[in-house]
């Protein structure tokens, strides 16, 4: 006679207790070091009323961590990190538990924003299912939307156009190149620090030139050599000398989009809220330039209609989401240092 199976466990003795997840533990002095951040196991609760329960597959290792931990949080739409917080982030999970007759169910694939973690508990209107408008779920984390939008709602980039794209070996910049491209341009410049990443920018990713800092040759200089009758659109990360370099380059009626500020936010004398430049407004003024400042929450239209090109443009092959993936949750402290480094090119993803 045949045993009876043994009933199965209910769903809340199935569900993982702890979670791991990686904690500030110091305030850094200076640019954050791993020492300044441990991977610790908490307890997790069984999620509540209207929460999921998520798995990460990947979080996304950003710059903006380095003006949380400063503290200088004047404007951004993001809390600041104290010692003893977890870290947080984009990320991109499989729910694990959901509530009946709620919107999301287990096995569904979600973005949120409990990242540096394997196990978050979420408010389910916290999460974003992902479909498969994207042929790669890691593709949700590409940083391309504050490129596509500042690039179409403020730059409005126009045929035949000379644009400038500082910082194009990050996340921002290798994808920015290519949206210029297919929006129109007809030059497209970018700016890194090192000869190998320059050389793939051209290779790899379209650019027609490539700047290089602290190369010797001033960073006017080169921007001349590579654009003698100047620019029409600037899509900056990094502010600073490039910033003003940009300026003196402008054509009539340039338009200028800012994204970031990396020169000032990565500075290991700022606490990661601030980025000085001296800019000439004269040549401002007489040249009709337009410099403004991008921000997602602006534009709330901008992110489905970029998910919805980009999963058309990464299906063509038009264009590509260059990142690096860095398995394991262990490793997500020196990666952020190595971020903040630039050693790694495209958009830094870790992968648990």
């Amino acid at each position: 006679m045949t045993a009876a199976p043994s009933p199965r466990p209910p769903l809340s003795a199935r569900l993982p207790r702890t979670a791991r997840e990686v904690r500030l533990v110091s305030i850094p002095q200076g640019l954050p070091a791993p020492e300044d951040f441990a991977v610790v196991e908490r307890p997790l609760p069984a999620p509540g009323p209207g929460q999921v329960l998520v798995r990460n597959r990947y979080f996304l290792v950003f710059p903006g961590l380095r003006t949380l931990i400063g503290g200088e949080v004047d404007g951004v739409p993001l809390p600041a990190l104290s010692s003893g917080d977890a870290l947080f982030g984009p990320a991109v999970g499989e729910v694990v538990a959901a509530p009946d007759g709620g919107p999301l169910r287990p096995g569904d694939t979600v973005t949120h924003l409990h990242g540096w973690r394997d196990h978050a508990v979420v408010d389910a209107s916290g999460c974003v299912p992902v479909g498969d408008v994207l042929p790669d779920p890691v593709a949700h984390l590409a940083q391309g939307s504050s490129a596509y939008g500042a690039l179409t709602r403020l730059a409005g980039v126009r045929a035949g156009d000379t644009v400038l794209v500082t910082g194009a070996a990050g996340a921002v910049g290798t994808l920015a190149g290519r949206i210029a491209r297919l929006l129109g341009a007809g030059k497209v410049i970018g700016s890194t620090g090192s000869p190998r990443k320059a050389e793939r920018l051209v290779a790899e990713l379209g650019y027609d030139a490539v700047l290089l800092r602290d190369s010797g040759t001033p960073f006017a200089a080169q921007l001349a050599a590579a654009a003698p009758e100047g620019i029409d659109v600037l899509l900056d990360t990094v502010g600073g000398e490039q910033l003003a370099a940009a300026v003196r380059a402008a054509r009539q009626g340039a338009r200028f989009a800012l994204v970031g500020a990396l020169s000032g936010q990565l500075s290991a004398r700022r606490q990661g809220g601030s980025s000085p430049v001296e800019l000439d407004s004269f040549r401002i003024v007489v040249k009709g330039v337009s410099l403004r400042g991008y921000s997602g929450t602006d534009h709330p239209d901008v992110e489905k209609e970029w998910t919805g090109r980009f999963g058309e443009w990464l299906r063509s092959g038009e264009i590509t989401f260059p990142h690096t993936r860095i398995p394991g949750i262990d490793r997500a402290p020196q990666a952020l240092r190595e971020l903040i480094e630039g050693r790694h090119f495209g958009a830094v993803v870790v992968e648990l």
